[in-house]
């Protein structure tokens, strides 16, 4: 495998941010949205649940939850990979501490991490004392993305290492790496001086009531209890073409920028728990191809604007999985999910027009 294919896939299957625009015309029902991913994209399966702010839930499935079977695609207690949906519950936790004294958001990194970020080569612009938590949580430190310079074959190297050695963006404009939250993760350790992931647990998960969301361990590459099959291409073996990936992704290995496995119900629950104004309350404009006219983005969530008014949201991809995950300002709550890569721009707006649909229905 290339640099330059382990760069593409990384960089823009993996972890990636859902990123088109909602669709501004007349939106297809729930169901019918679904239908196009698993029949028109050829997906496996896709779910969609919507949580009213009341608390009463709606669910849409399409599709089936193994190829070949005729089994109907699982329900919302399903747990799939969420990728990058894993940003929203880092933040939150940062927040959190920021709450208990633990972490201010214009310190810099340099406070909690002191000589860490320090770069070297083309990364010699890199200074920890120059970058703060809110610019690692609103993506705009100038920390370069590291899944565009890795292989994805173990052993894995040290991402931040491989990433302080690259050339950085503009610090201050908008440049989405996964970098930012891999050092988000290393500042949660070392405040609460427990692992990112069980802060995480302690802070947000199991508060929020998130029972079914979990961090992978080290050399767990399945997904425990409910789930559908997923399909795609694996990162280390393009030449294989698309297979059977259920049991075979290194998830532990995305950490905090995108390795939790959750459920549709459990992305709801967070949506409804989730400090949403002051995730909000700051944004800086998304000036980065791909993205919609006019998307901003606050601490760990997006706002832009769907066909019923503002959604806040995140999504996530990785092989064997998209996910479009928000709420509204009303406090309705969805999340989209198909067990597939929404990979090809008429892919991920067809996401996006699911999640538009399940959002504004009524």
């Amino acid at each position: 495998m290339t640099k330059l294919l382990a760069a593409a896939v990384a960089a823009c299957l993996i972890i990636a941010p859902v990123a088109p625009a909602f669709a501004a015309a007349a939106r297809p029902s729930p169901q019918s949205s679904l239908d196009r991913l698993t029949t028109e994209d050829g997906l496996a399966g896709g779910l969609s649940q919507v949580r009213s702010r009341g608390g009463t839930r709606v669910t849409w499935r399409s599709g089936t939850a193994e190829r070949g079977t005729g089994q109907p695609m699982i329900g919302p207690e399903g747990r799939f990979r969420i990728a990058s949906m894993s940003k929203p519950i880092i933040a939150a936790t940062v927040l959190r501490l920021v709450d208990q004294k633990k972490i201010a958001l214009d310190a810099p990194v340099e406070r909690y991490l002191p000589g860490v970020l320090r770069g070297s080569g083309d990364g010699a612009a890199i200074d920890g004392r120059k970058i703060t938590v809110r610019m690692l949580l609103q993506q705009t430190s100038g920390l370069p993305e590291f899944a565009d310079a890795i292989e994805w074959k173990e052993p894995f190297p040290d991402y931040l290492r491989v990433a302080l050695a690259l050339k950085p963006t503009p610090r201050g404009s908008f440049a989405y790496a996964n970098t930012n939250y891999l050092v988000l993760g290393m500042i949660v350790t070392e405040v609460t001086g427990k692992d990112f992931r069980q802060a995480s647990r302690d802070l947000i998960l199991g508060p929020y009531g998130m029972r079914d969301t979990y961090w992978p361990a080290k050399g767990d590459y399945g997904i425990r209890g409910p789930h559908a099959y997923t399909y795609g291409v694996h990162p280390g073996h393009p030449q294989d073409g698309e297979v059977d990936l259920t049991d075979q992704l290194p998830t532990y290995e995305f950490g905090p920028s995108g390795g939790l496995v959750s459920t549709p119900e459990d992305l709801n629950r967070f949506w409804r728990e989730a400090p949403l104004g002051r995730m909000t309350a700051t944004t800086v404009a998304v000036e980065q191809d791909g993205w919609p006219a006019g998307a901003r983005y606050g601490l760990g969530v997006a706002r832009m604007r769907s066909s019923c008014g503002y959604a806040y949201f995140h999504g996530g991809d990785m092989p064997g999985a998209s996910v479009l995950s928000g709420r509204d300002r009303a406090g309705r709550a969805a999340t989209v999910y198909v067990t597939g890569l929404a990979d090809t721009p008429a892919k991920r707006q067809h996401l996006i027009d699911a999640f538009d649909a399940a959002m504004c229905a009524r």
